[in-house]
């Protein structure tokens, strides 16, 4: 550095030698003062090597013919400057030749980097903007110095330091040495709130996303200081708590401050938490005469009395502009009018649904997509170039981006286009990995000691093609499966795929027999409406059932040997939870119908149907219900073992897998039923740990019953009998999936059901 201040104050006091030296043909006046004169005849240029004289010159403001204006020459002597080819510039005046000296800046011939170790090369050479045979300037190295410093600083090292050193070579190169000391990472020592009084410290934590550092949360960057992330969290309190009913509120500051030995960092938030309010009168007016706001009033889900919740006006606001755009519609704002009363703490709303400017979508620009194809996201636009601008659709394009989860964030904004009747929609992406690679270990009561490895790509080639494999290996049951989906075949809103599988099951406590199913699937799904679906699925599988016990059923031994079964089938589901992953609100109900018969040897249809629904009680406390009933009648020959269906398990908690149903009680063999049907009901709540622990405690009752088998005799019990069971369990969302751990105890049961009170699985229930 102090090279670098030396170098440009002697370039500074060359410049101002050449520029006041009597060379430029200033001369002194007898009563004093200067004069320029003389008309510049050459101009001649010294000390350069790579660079052409002619190209000099073309940089000058002056040329051959022109006056010794010092001017012209001062703005000559910047521009020279400023092309960054030079280290030093100095004009001399030699009779009537202007004469330029020059410094050509070195050539870098390498970059490196030393010292780093928690970012490769490669993304260190990705960040900064010099290359091996670019011209090197001190201004570019500063530049490339701050970009690395901001890279480290997003990955939560504030304490790295990044000095640049130079090493001279022959020929006026140079070699580039970024020496780095990364430092240890900057961590959140404390987050505190000033103002709160209606919420804790505590409840404000679970809201922002930046967490206080502690052991537990290795696989989280949220407990490193990302200044952006603190604007976004100040974007999460003000949404919390206009959701909570204090309509002004509003984040004093947000202060982050570095601890003197600069290893973390204190975050302060100062809050204004003003009056809780609640709705007031609600109406919906509107400036179109032929629309009939009585049928559109039923659309409003907020009620007088209620708590003032700014979500649920957002709400309302995208069902009234979608149920009227459907109406015809195509130009529709919607204004809520917020009429305040501090006094009653009571704010009245009503919706003023008038006709919107007529602007159609221009143009739609993608950006940030560097693996991604642009169809990959333009296909999830429900708007597109051309169509009338509607900012319900446009939102729920970009929540239709974000689903996809191939991005990290999803930006879509709109300016005005060519013409006042047009815009443009902006969509800036930020990519985030999509493949996967997991290992998991574990213990599930139907298939012993497991160990699991899976490899998955979601964006396959960026064209949003999902492609796995997976392997599952344990003591009792063995599974490899390969699966493909193209979510959008032949550029249509059709989601095709295949599946080829193993499942193997070995002789266990549950099966007095092994087990082998091998086949493949070819399956396409498509969206009836935005919450609708429907799935066509063909499967040709073959069973394979032998090493029969000696002392097991006879009518499993029956069945012995190997089957068959060319199956078609048709799902249909209609989803509204607000997560498919963890739901919280909203429910599912699904009906499934397959056929077996085309070709094969087993001949049945089967129906099922499912449903669940989620309900919050209290912050994080979930209830929800789930059901599911099935019945499967073969067409003309016997129902093999197989295909039957089986209660206990997963699907009845407190009894083992075919531990309640049919039985052949002689040898002790679960026989399986045409039908049969389970409940539960289940209280998910929180234990006090931290959030990213992901464990939940659950309290859960389960029923069913499973009956009407093929075989009859003194020894076979197929009773209609209800089955009950409650108990208590575990359940963590792990980085392997969730896992749970559940303990029930049968209230009501046969003498000759199988219980199991311990039951560890892998995997939702529903």
């Amino acid at each position: 550095m102090i090279r670098f201040v030396t170098a440009i104050a002697g370039a500074f006091a060359l410049l101002m030698v050449g520029l006041a030296g009597p060379a430029l043909a200033q001369t002194q006046r007898p009563g004093g003062g200067l004069v320029t004169s003389g008309v510049i005849q050459r101009i001649n240029v010294e000390g350069n090597n790579r660079v052409e004289p002619d190209t000099v010159r073309s940089y000058l403001t002056v040329a051959i013919g022109d006056p010794f204006d010092p001017a012209k020459l001062d703005a000559s002597l910047k521009t020279l400057f400023a092309t960054g080819l030079f280290a030093d510039v100095a004009f001399s005046r030699q009779g009537d030749d202007l004469v330029i000296k020059v410094v050509e800046n070195p050539i870098i011939n390498r970059i490196a980097f030393e010292g780093n170790r928690r970012l490769d090369d490669d993304a260190l050479r990705q960040e900064v903007q010099l290359r091996p045979r670019v011209v090197f300037t001190r201004a570019k190295v500063q530049a490339d110095v701050k970009r690395l410093l901001e890279l480290y600083r997003r990955s939560g090292r504030f304490a790295v330091q990044v000095e640049p050193k130079i090493i001279q070579l022959e020929q006026n190169r140079v070699d580039l040495v970024f020496e780095i000391e990364e430092g240890e990472l900057t961590g959140i020592q404390r987050i505190s709130f000033i103002g709160n009084e209606k919420f804790s410290d505590g409840s404000l934590r679970d809201v922002v996303r930046t967490q206080e550092s502690a052991w537990f949360r290795v696989l989280s960057q949220d407990d490193r200081y990302d200044p952006d992330r603190v604007n976004f969290d100040r974007e999460l309190l003000r949404r919390f708590y206009l959701s909570e009913g204090y309509a002004d509120f509003r984040v004093v500051s947000a202060v982050a401050e570095l601890t003197p030995n600069r290893d973390a960092f204190f975050i302060t938030y100062t809050l204004n938490e003003g009056e809780r309010y609640k709705f007031g009168k609600i109406d919906v007016t509107t400036r179109f005469d032929k629309l009939d706001v009585d049928a559109l009033k039923p659309l409003v889900s907020i009620r007088e009395g209620d708590w003032y919740n700014a979500e649920e006006v957002d709400n309302t606001i995208a069902f009234l502009t979608e149920a009227v755009g459907s109406l015809g519609y195509a130009f529709v704002d919607i204004r809520p009018n917020v009429r305040r009363d501090k006094d009653k703490l009571v704010i009245d709303l009503t919706f003023e649904i008038q006709e919107g400017p007529r602007v159609y979508v221009e143009r739609i620009n993608i950006s940030g997509n560097s693996r991604t194809l642009d169809k990959v996201i333009r296909r999830e636009f429900t708007i597109v170039e051309g169509d009338a601008f509607n900012t319900a659709k446009l939102r729920r394009s970009q929540q239709r981006l974000r689903n996809l989860g191939f991005f990290e964030k999803v930006d879509v904004a709109n300016q005005p286009g060519t013409a006042p009747d047009k815009t443009i929609v902006d969509v800036t992406v930020v990519e985030q990995s999509t493949g996967e690679l997991s290992f998991g270990a574990g213990f599930s009561s139907a298939s012993g000691l497991l160990g699991d490895v899976s490899i998955r790509e979601r964006n396959l080639l960026g064209r949003g093609q999902d492609l796995r494999l997976g392997f599952s290996i344990g003591t009792e049951s063995t599974q490899i499966d390969l699966s493909f989906t193209e979510p959008y075949f032949l550029d249509r809103d059709v989601a095709a795929g295949f599946d080829v599988f193993r499942i193997a099951r070995t002789d266990s406590d549950d099966l007095s027999y092994d087990q082998t199913s091998i086949g493949f699937a070819l399956r396409a799904g498509y969206s009836l409406t935005e919450n609708t679906r429907h799935n066509l699925r063909y499967t040709l599988r073959q069973d394979d059932i032998r090493n029969v016990d000696n002392n097991a059923s006879r009518y499993i031994k029956d069945q012995e040997g190997k089957a068959l079964t060319s199956e078609i089938g048709s799902v249909l589901t209609y989803d509204v939870r607000n997560n498919r992953q963890v739901p919280t609100s909203g429910y599912i109900l699904r009906h499934a119908i397959d056929i077996a018969g085309l070709g094969g040897n087993e001949r049945y249809i089967r129906n099922k149907l499912q449903g669940a629904y989620y309900y919050p009680i209290f912050e994080q406390v979930v209830a929800s219900a789930t059901a599911e009933a099935g019945v499967i009648l073969p067409i003309n020959d016997d129902l093999r073992i197989s295909n039957r269906f089986f209660l206990g398990g997963d699907n009845l908690r407190g009894f083992a897998v075919g531990g309640a149903g049919p039985r052949d009680t002689a040898t002790d063999d679960a026989l399986g039923g045409r039908y049969y049907y389970t409940g539960s009901l289940e209280l998910s709540f929180p234990l006090g740990l931290p959030p990213e622990f992901g464990i939940f405690g659950k309290a859960f009752v389960d029923a069913g019953s499973s009956w009407h088998t093929e075989e009859k005799g003194g020894n076979i019990k197929d009773p209609h009998a209800l089955r009950v069971a409650g108990g208590l369990g575990l359940q963590w969302f792990s980085p392997f999936g969730p896992i749970r751990i559940d303990y029930a105890i049968p209230v009501m049961k046969q003498s000759y059901d199988e219980v199991e009170n311990f039951r560890f699985s892998f995997g939702t229930r529903f």
